[in-house]
């Protein structure tokens, strides 16, 4: 458990470091007129090495598909708590951090799954074997 969270805080980290409704987030930052370009450029590159990380490993480990339904899940979850009136989506801030909360759980869950997996089943993944 403690695996899983530390990979979903390392997630929640990179999308909401990409952007968030508070003015620190590489988006505001970039946009700065008195950013330097080289410490926009290396920034961006440091964020697109962690998304090609996770997403490389979610897509490897649940696929596209698997994605769409855990974001779904989280959906419907989000429709109840909306339904049962514990959430109120009027707030735009607080709808932003929803969607990277579904984000940073999306990439989380794709990042831990084929450890879940292999202690579920006993089985392990293997992508690549070289002959």
């Amino acid at each position: 458990m403690a695996g899983f969270l530390l990979r979903w805080v390392f997630a929640l980290v990179l999308v909401a470091a990409t952007f968030n409704p508070t003015p620190y987030n590489y988006v505001t930052w970039a946009a700065a007129p008195d950013t330097p370009v080289s410490f926009i450029a290396l920034g961006g590159l440091v964020l697109l090495i962690g998304y090609i990380i996770y997403l490389r490993a979610t897509l490897r480990s649940i696929g596209a598909f698997g994605m769409l339904l855990v974001l779904a899940l989280l959906g419907a979850l989000l429709w109840v708590l909306y339904d049962l009136g514990w959430l109120s989506l009027e707030n735009r801030n607080v709808n932003t951090w929803i969607g990277i909360l579904a984000m940073s759980l999306v990439l989380g869950i794709g990042l831990s799954w084929s450890i879940v997996r292999r202690r579920l089943s006993g089985q392990a993944d293997v992508d690549d074997v070289d002959a």
